[in-house]
C-alpha cells in the first residue's frame, strides 16, 4: 500500500532564508518559521507555537531569497522529510524537515489592524475589523 505525504502550513518566517547552490548550480533555501495555534482550555485561550525547518529547491528558493525576510507570512505546501547522518564523533542525528513543493508569499503586515489569526479551523486575515476567533465563537 502506498502512503500519502503532504504538509500544508501557514506561519511566519523566524530567519532569513539562506540559499545555497548546489554542484550542478540548483538553488536551496532553507528558512525556519514558526506556526502559531490558539485554543481554549477549560476557560482559558491558551497559544502554542511550533517552529517548523523548511527547505525549497530551484526558481522558489531563489524567489524566497529575494523577496521574503524574518517576521514574514507564508503559505507553504510541501512534504514531510527525514534526514539522517552521523557526527565526526560516530553519533548517529536526524531531523524532520519540509520539502516546499510551493511558497506563497502572504501580504505584508500593515500596522497592528493587519494581525493574522492562526488557529484550527480559524482563517488568516489582515482586512480592518477582523477580530479574533475562538472555537466558541464559531457560528456552525
Amino acid at each position: 500500500m502506498s502512503g500519502f505525504n503532504k504538509v500544508i502550513l501557514l506561519g511566519n518566517l523566524t530567519k532569513d532564508p539562506e540559499i545555497r547552490y548546489t554542484p550542478n548550480g540548483t538553488a536551496v533555501a532553507n528558512f525556519s518559521m514558526a506556526v502559531n495555534r490558539r485554543f481554549k482550555q477549560g476557560g482559558d485561550v491558551k497559544d502554542e507555537v511550533c517552529y517548523v525547518d523548511i527547505v525549497v529547491f530551484g526558481k522558489q528558493a531563489e524567489s524566497c531569497g529575494q523577496y521574503i525576510n524574518k517576521g514574514d507570512a507564508v503559505l507553504i505546501d510541501g512534504r514531510l522529510q527525514q534526514r539522517r547522518w552521523e557526527t565526526d564523533d560516530g553519533q548517529k542525528r536526524s531531523k524532520i524537515e519540509v520539502v516546499a513543493q510551493s511558497v506563497q508569499f502572504m501580504p505584508k503586515r500593515q500596522g497592528a489592524a493587519a494581525d493574522f489569526v492562526h488557529e484550527e479551523g480559524g482563517a488568516a486575515s489582515n482586512s480592518p475589523g477582523a477580530g479574533e476567533v475562538v472555537e466558541d465563537d464559531v457560528p456552525f
